[in-house]
């Protein structure tokens, strides 16, 4: 099942029980007779509000934005807590500090990809996982046999705040707490409004920004939604809908589950090989990796001519090698981007190469390393606050 988030998604719609998925506690904030909903990790979430997609992109890469995400956190708690995560997922985990975020993946034993996500050192022996879409409570549950650990669902909605201003508005939010001390990838409990929440300096974009977790019932999570729009309405923050993070977070090289990586990949096919530690004893997926072979299957494609989408075939000549998984227009290159996985290894990065779009049409593409651009992480890491002024539209 993929959560596709291209613009034909936008009308590619069916009515669904709101019985079946979780609701958003803040949707009454936003919510418009335009707004369309997806579904991730059980969650509902606004994907499209009838904004204007570019106009949301450049406040985001110019002010910031407020999006109401579903990413799922899941508790990890216990004696075992450690070693336990230590099996199931593919970084170290006794060496994260409290306080810190760590990206990492959880394997099949056949070596591939099952979830990616974040995983929080709250305090000690309690972790939590911000998991991507996918089952991975029940994955977790399923492993923990022989271990002293609790697998719990902390009821935790997340709001993203994201871009050059964020650190500024979140500064307002906590009365001066949250500063430039805060570095990448570092997260806390931080008093908002007079509410206790988790704050994590990472999101979903490659901008500068941070995640706020809520403390499931005992969060009046519309109060909190309120007291952070008034802190960021100086500062030029909007609502969006994910309909301009996705465009982002795929100029940025960020991932989909079930989109872009699945349990038929490697990370090493993925590219995401350094989120491996092979020097681990032992976990999930460990044995199979280590003979695998290391070259990556999935690159970036621009196109000029044309925006390409998912399941587009690209050709070497008239010969399908490999597929589209996801596909933007990218407003700052002023071209079409997106996600290549190829059948076979290859030196495919500088490669002039032609793609087949669903209707039919073949345009001229070409193959490049990801990200498309700021490949250092110097905008998420705070370290480069240019902001655009230019850019195309």
């Amino acid at each position: 099942m993929a959560n596709l988030q291209e613009p034909d998604d936008l009308n590619n719609t069916v009515r669904v029980s709101a019985r079946v998925h979780e609701e958003s506690p803040y949707v009454s904030r936003y919510e418009t007779d335009a707004m369309v909903r997806g579904v991730y990790a059980g969650r509902f979430f606004p994907i499209y509000n009838g904004e204007d997609a570019v106009h949301k992109y450049w406040v985001l890469r110019r002010k910031a934005l407020i999006y109401d995400v579903p990413e799922k956190p899941v508790e990890i708690s216990g004696p075992d807590a450690v070693p336990f995560l230590e099996k199931v997922v593919t970084r170290h985990v006794a060496n994260l500090k409290e306080g810190r975020g760590r990206y990492t993946l959880a394997c099949t034993p056949q070596g591939g990809i099952f979830m990616d996500g974040v995983l929080f050192h709250l305090s000690t022996d309690r972790y939590w996982y911000v998991q991507a879409d996918g089952a991975f409570e029940t994955w977790l549950l399923a492993h923990s046999g022989g271990f002293d650990v609790e697998i719990s669902d902390p009821n935790s909605r997340v709001i993203q705040i994201q871009g050059p201003n964020a650190q500024a508005i979140m500064h307002a939010a906590s009365d001066g707490r949250i500063d430039d001390s805060m570095k990448y990838f570092h997260a806390g409990f931080f008093e908002l409004g007079g509410q206790e929440v988790y704050v994590s300096r990472t999101g979903f974009t490659c901008e500068l920004g941070f995640e706020i977790y809520a403390m499931g019932e005992a969060t009046d999570h519309l109060a909190l939604w309120d007291h952070l729009m008034a802190c960021g309405e100086p500062y030029g923050m909007e609502f969006s809908s994910t309909i301009s993070m996705t465009a982002r977070r795929v100029e940025a090289g960020i991932l989909g589950n079930l989109t872009d990586i699945d349990t038929t990949m490697t990370p090493y096919e993925a590219g995401l090989g350094w989120v491996v530690d092979l020097d681990k004893d032992d976990f999930i997926g460990r044995d199979a990796l280590l003979n695998a072979d290391q070259r990556s299957l999935l690159f970036g494609l621009t196109c000029a001519d044309a925006l390409p989408s998912a399941t587009s075939d690209v050709l070497d000549g008239d010969r399908t090698v490999g597929r589209m998984t996801m596909g933007v227009h990218s407003h700052t290159l002023g071209c079409g981007v997106g996600y290549v996985r190829f059948d076979k290894p290859g030196e495919w990065p500088g490669r002039v190469l032609r793609i087949r779009l669903p209707n039919d049409e073949v345009h001229d593409c070409e193959i490049v390393d990801l990200p498309f651009f700021d490949p250092e992480k110097k905008i998420a890491r705070g370290l480069d606050r240019t902001i655009p002024t230019d850019g195309f539209a």
